[in-house]
């Protein structure tokens, strides 16, 4: 904030008024004109310096004109500088108490007056006097004045009755005086005042809520007793005045409709109820039967929001009487039925009510009664509350334990008696003859699965017995069932009610799952320092001994295959699986006794592997079989170094790296986010072993050559119905499409109606069948009429023909099954492509240095090139971006490459060559970029590495060629290449650039050539002469340079200079920089010469780039020389006189009788004085007569300095000097003129 400004001393004056002040200091007078600002910043800054301001300088005349501005203010015409001048002016009486408030509110209504003001003023004089209440009340001082309290009170009194204007701003106000007030304050001045407007407090909503704030804020002022005198009942929520409540209300929804707000009136009467003891007699009553049954959408808003808002001021039993009445089964139809689109959804703001009273509350019973409350208010036995419910991460631990056995309960034994369930309108009409016992338990059972689910993905604290208590209730009823109690088992005490049937399991199953990918990312849970220690790690997926959650699930999953007597699997497995799943337990075993050797980290990705694919069993026994037996296989043979050591290698065997590649693979393939994950972080360990074969088993997913091959090494799977759902499953979907049944049943049959309409036209081979059938049936025989084929014919080839359309459109619908199933593979194949790029991604950021990455660079390539030639949607275009990505970021501009290329010098050198001529044929720059950026990273490689023999740090030799000069730089130079065959990637890039210089539509663009001279200068030298070559010779005019350029006359010879001025600014600084031993006193010659050539000049660009260049070759440009203005006319010319026929003549003229050149007379004569004036006018004739005339003419506009002594131009002179005779007319004019031309310079 501003430092408050000086004071200035103000003069002394006669009376107090505005003009004083105005005299005064300009910056004072700035502070209204801030105030007054729409910014909210700069009032409340205004407003600070002017309480500054008056403090300092302790003016009474200022603190008046203070007053006087800032009440004129309150009314005026902008909106946004009312509650400007309105806080001000509060602040001002806040400061100064030695203003009397009821001076002030005089003045208010002086200045404000309703009675006298103007029709069109009204509203702003309304406003006024309203400001300047809220101004008093903001003060602070109300309360302490009683007679300016009673004042305001009746103002305000009288300006509610101005609704259309001030709505009602006036009431809130009064509302808000009474809140503020002490109880003896109100009953000795505002009692009396206010008495009519209690006395009729059922009339409004704002009467009402009036009467209820006095009374929770004064209940000693207004007792019973008086409440029985004001109302005539000593209670407000009473039978008798049940119906007029309920009228209040459905007033204060209609005013409330647009602002969406619980209005005051509601919660107030809430409130009041409670302490009453009437609140069910007003919710069942008032709102339930009353509110409630006309059923309009304000009403029924507003029954929810005081449901959502009863929540905290309601007692246990109170809470069960709300949660289980009318008004939650309404609110339950309206979710169901609000999700067509462009409907009002209340569930947001419910949620909202609900957060916020599980967030206040303390009372964990009350937090469970809700949460039940909510979680039983079901559609066809599906809650309408979501699975994955925020609000779930308020619950206290206590709470939440029991909302948990709560849940487990309804899944194994569900009780439809204690759930608030419903059926939609719409339902009841689609409703089919289903057992709809079984189908609201399959529903119900579905949800809480979910729920569950969504608790331990919730941010609310939990703990570990809770979380894998969750795991093994969800995992026991996915896949197995209950023979026989056993209390080593605790899901097996209680038996379902209902048995799971295969739906059940499936969907538990899958939820399982999705669980599964949550105890992997899930932080260490607990209190204990190892807990925290972990979390500041940011070790997710183990539990606070440092064991994997999937694993105590294998342990868990181990112990329920023992007791077979008690449980069984819903799929028992065969005697193979069975073994595999006991060779995994050993494995395990094995693995955990190797964990703290020195390769521990891969230890514990493979037995993550091993657990996660281990886990499938259960899922898909006999997929996962072979899957594991190879998984075990390669694990053993991974760590067994004996057999490494003794065995020799078998070749037709691959090895144990290509088959975890391969089992990777076919674990991505597979929809799961987990399986996703888990896949590269085994990968990440296992690429320092990866062979050519191995990486190139991944690249072969990426050829696309193998899209078209039916049947791949890797199989990708598609879902079908049973397609495993997300965690966080909404319900929403579900009920929409249970509530909107109808509409997508015609939509589909519209949409099946115009397939069959759009249907290409009938083959020929349908064609022929037709005719054959009906020629069969005499169908086509021109002579015989109808009637003369009988109805057993007809009928006979009714169902020919009907048969032949049935078997037609079998046809067609097979093809577009056809046409569908590979649009599906397609985008499942692309989507298994871009996990696949995962495996690229992870090995070039773990393996830099490994000389596999050469491999990977033309598969990348040829995959971006077919993807941007392809027609590419959404997906394609994704998987472009993706795979460009990981080739410029994680390989051509990496700061790690391979150091020991030397056994592939030749093949890289190759590579190379081969990127840039490939680079170079390409019609697209944006792919030839691609090729060319590879060639790049290839020459850094190359050039990186050093010869074995020649080994030494690269750090000294560089600093010795930056000291170094003349032939010992070059000599470095050529030394720094390492193992780049210079000559012969000098010809690559040479052969390039001449034809980016030749070719009209080269792909290679200058760009890439500024990139390799940045980056590898020492390439600038060898390609200099061929620069410099096309630049002195070419064979088209768009290809000839500098030497061929013989003059400008053309915007393209300008360009193409242009271009090469800029290469050449650039090659000599890094000449120059590099300090490179370049000759170039060639160029110095042709550029030269090139400023010689006609038109150079006209180019301001050209002129300053030539110069740039030139100053870099050590050429100083010239000065300029002024031009010398030389008059257009020779002295004594004379301009051909030419008379135009048809016009005015010339002498009649303005422009031209100003404009006529002056002759050496008038030059003499102007130059002699006045004494020799009249006599060079005679002796100059009537044509120095007629310059003096136009001087005159001159000096009258201010123009006969300049003009006078300038020749003018030949288009305005034209027959306007020089002629004796225009015509008779202006001669007399002329003469008149030329002797009146002495006496007027005179």
């Amino acid at each position: 904030m501003e430092a408050a400004p000086a004071p200035v001393p103000a003069p002394t004056l006669s009376a107090s008024g505005p003009r004083g002040v105005l005299q005064q200091n300009r910056q004072f007078l700035d502070f209204f004109w801030d105030i007054a600002k729409p910014q909210q910043e700069v009032r409340l800054a205004a407003t600070e310096s002017l309480l500054r301001y008056l403090r300092a300088s302790e003016q009474e005349d200022e603190l008046k004109y203070t007053l006087k501005r800032l009440i004129e203010g309150l009314g005026a015409t902008r909106e946004a500088a009312r509650p400007g001048f309105s806080l001000a002016l509060a602040q001002v009486l806040q400061f100064f108490e030695e203003i009397p408030l009821h001076a002030v509110l005089q003045q208010i209504k002086e200045k404000h007056n309703l009675e006298r003001v103007k029709k069109k003023l009204f509203r702003n004089a309304a406003f006024g006097n309203f400001f300047g209440v809220l101004s008093l009340f903001q003060s602070g001082r109300l309360a302490k004045d009683k007679k300016a309290l009673l004042e305001c009170v009746r103002l305000l009194q009288s300006l509610a009755q101005y609704h259309a204007h001030l709505r009602d701003l006036p009431r809130k106000t009064l509302v808000d005086i009474l809140s503020e007030i002490p109880e003896a304050v109100f009953e000795e001045v505002l009692f009396s005042a206010l008495q009519a407007d209690l006395t009729s407090a059922f009339s409004t909503p704002e009467q009402l809520h009036l009467l209820l704030v006095g009374i929770q804020k004064f209940p000693g002022v207004l007792k019973p007793s008086k409440l029985k005198i004001l109302l005539g009942s000593s209670a407000i929520v009473t039978m008798e005045n049940i119906p007029r409540l309920v009228q209040v209300l459905k007033t204060a929804a209609r005013s409330e409709k647009k602002d969406r707000n619980l209005p005051p009136v509601g919660l107030d009467l809430l409130r009041v109820s409670v302490k009453e003891g009437a609140f069910e007699l007003f919710w069942k009553e008032a709102v339930e039967n009353g509110l409630l049954k006309e059923k309009s959408g304000p009403n029924s808003y507003m029954c929810y929001r005081l449901l959502g808002s009863a929540l905290p001021l309601l007692s246990l039993d109170q809470l069960q009487v709300v949660l289980r009445g009318e008004v939650m089964r309404h609110y339950g139809d309206h979710v169901v039925s609000a999700q067509l689109p462009d409907r009002f959804k209340f569930a947001p703001e419910m949620e909202t009510y609900v957060n916020s009273f599980l967030e206040g509350c303390d009372d964990p019973e009350k937090q469970l009664a809700v949460m039940i409350g909510f979680s039983t208010l079901t559609n066809q036995g599906y809650p309408v509350v979501p699975s994955f419910w925020k609000v779930v991460k308020h619950l206290q631990p206590a709470a939440l334990l029991k909302y948990v056995d709560w849940l487990k309960r309804m899944f194994l034994r569900p009780d439809f008696d204690c759930c608030l369930d419903f059926t939609t309108i719409r339902q009841k009409q689609n409703q089919e003859k289903v057992n709809m016992t079984q189908h609201r338990v399959v529903r119900l059972r579905k949800w809480i699965i979910a729920r569950l689910v969504s608790i331990i993905d919730s941010q609310g604290k939990k703990e570990e017995d809770l979380v894998i208590d969750v795991v093994r209730f969800c995992f026991f009823h996915a896949f197995f069932e209950t023979q026989k109690p056993t209390s080593e088992i605790a899901e097996t005490k209680s038996l379902p009610s209902v048995p799971l049937d295969g739906q059940s399991h499936s969907t538990a199953a899958n939820l399982f799952f999705s669980l599964l990918q949550i105890l992997n990312s899930l932080p260490v849970l607990g209190d204990t320092a190892e807990a925290a220690a972990l979390r500041e790690k940011h070790i997710h997926g183990v539990t606070a001994d440092r064991n994997l959650w999937i694993y105590l699930i294998i342990q868990y999953a181990s112990v329920l295959l023992s007791h077979e007597k008690h449980v069984k699997a819903v799929t028992p497995f065969t005697a193979e699986q069975r073994a595999a799943w006991d060779r995994m337990l050993q494995s395990l075993e094995n693995l955990q006794k190797k964990e703290k050797e020195s390769r521990s980290m891969e230890i514990f990705a493979f037995q993550h592997l091993l657990l996660l694919v281990g886990i499938h069993l259960f899922k898909t026994p006999a997929e996962t079989q072979d899957l594991l037996n190879d998984l075990l296989n390669c694990i053993e043979r991974a760590f067994d170094k004996k057999s490494k050591k003794k065995q020799q290698p078998d070749d037709e065997e691959p090895e144990w790296v290509e088959v975890i590649v391969e089992i990777l693979l076919s674990l991505l393939s597979q929809p799961s986010l987990l399986m996703r994950r888990v896949s590269k972080s085994v990968f990440g360990r296992i690429c320092p072993y990866m062979s050519k074969k191995a990486l190139h088993l991944i690249l072969n997913v990426l050829d696309p050559e193998q899209d078209q091959d039916e049947e791949s090494a890797v199989v990708v799977m598609e879902e079908t119905d049973k397609k495993k759902k997300t965690l966080l499953e909404d319900t929403n979907e579900e009920e929409s499409a249970d509530s909107s049944d109808d509409d997508s049943s015609e939509e589909d049959g519209e949409e099946d109606s115009e397939d069959e309409n759009n249907n290409e036209g009938v083959d020929e081979n349908f064609r022929n069948q037709l005719m054959n059938v009906l020629q069969a049936g005499n169908a086509l025989g021109g002579d015989k009429s109808d009637e003369d084929v009988d109805d057993e014919t007809m009928l006979a080839l009714d169902e020919n023909v009907s048969a032949l359309f049935a078997e037609q459109q079998k046809r067609i619908q097979a093809k577009k099954d056809e046409k569908e199933k590979m649009r599906k593979e397609k985008i499942l194949r692309r989507d298994f492509k871009i996990k696949v790029l995962d495996l690229i991604e992870v090995f070039l950021a773990k393996q830099p240095e490994n000389p596999l990455v050469f491999d990977i660079i033309e598969p990348l390539l040829l995959v971006i090139e077919r993807s941007m030639s392809s027609d590419s949607d959404k997906q394609e275009q994704d998987f472009l971006r993706k795979t460009a990505d990981i080739f410029t970021n994680h390989l051509c501009r990496a700061k790690q490459y391979c150091r020991s290329v030397g056994d592939l010098q030749e093949d890289l050198h190759a590579l190379l060559e081969s990127l840039v001529k490939r680079a170079s044929k390409h019609m697209d720059s944006a792919l030839a970029l691609y090729y060319f950026s590879a060639s790049l990273y290839l020459f850094k490689v190359l050039k990186g590495n050093v010869a074995r023999e020649t080994a030494t740090p690269l750090s000294p030799s560089k600093k010795k060629r930056k000291n170094s000069e003349g032939s010992s730089a070059q000599t470095d130079q050529l030394s720094g290449t390492g193992i780049l065959d210079l000559k012969r990637v000098t010809m690559v890039y040479q052969e390039a650039l001449s034809g980016f210089l030749t070719r009209r539509k080269s792909a290679l663009t200058g760009s890439m050539f500024l990139d390799l001279f940045n980056r590898f200068p020492v390439m600038c030298k060898p390609l200099i002469d061929t620069l410099v070559k096309s630049i002195t010779a070419g064979a088209r005019q768009h290809q000839q340079s500098l030497k061929a350029v013989s003059e400008f006359k053309v915007k393209v010879d300008q360009e193409k200079v242009i271009k090469c001025l800029e290469l050449l600014n650039f090659l000599i600084k890094t000449v120059n920089r590099q300090k490179l031993n370049v000759e170039l006193a060639e160029l110095s010659q042709t550029l030269q010469a090139l400023s010689q050539q006609e038109g150079f000049g006209k180019s301001v660009r050209l002129d300053s780039l030539y110069w740039n260049v030139m100053k870099l070759l050590g050429f100083a440009r010239p000065k300029k020389e002024k031009a010398v203005a030389r008059p257009e006319h020779a002295p004594g010319a004379e301009p051909l006189k030419r008379k135009k026929k048809g016009f005015l003549p010339a002498t009649k003229k303005r422009k031209n009788r100003k404009k006529a050149p002056p002759e050496n007379g008038v030059e003499s004569g102007r130059e002699a004085g006045l004494e020799n004036g009249a006599e060079s006018c005679r002796e100059a004739g009537p044509e120095a007569g007629q310059a003096a005339a136009r001087k005159k003419n001159r000096k009258r506009k201010g123009g006969a300095g300049k003009a006078g002594a300038e020749g003018p131009s030949p288009k305005k002179a034209k027959g306007s000097h020089g002629q004796e005779t225009q015509g008779k007319q202006g001669k007399a004019k002329k003469k008149k003129k030329a002797n009146k031309t002495p006496a007027q310079k005179a």
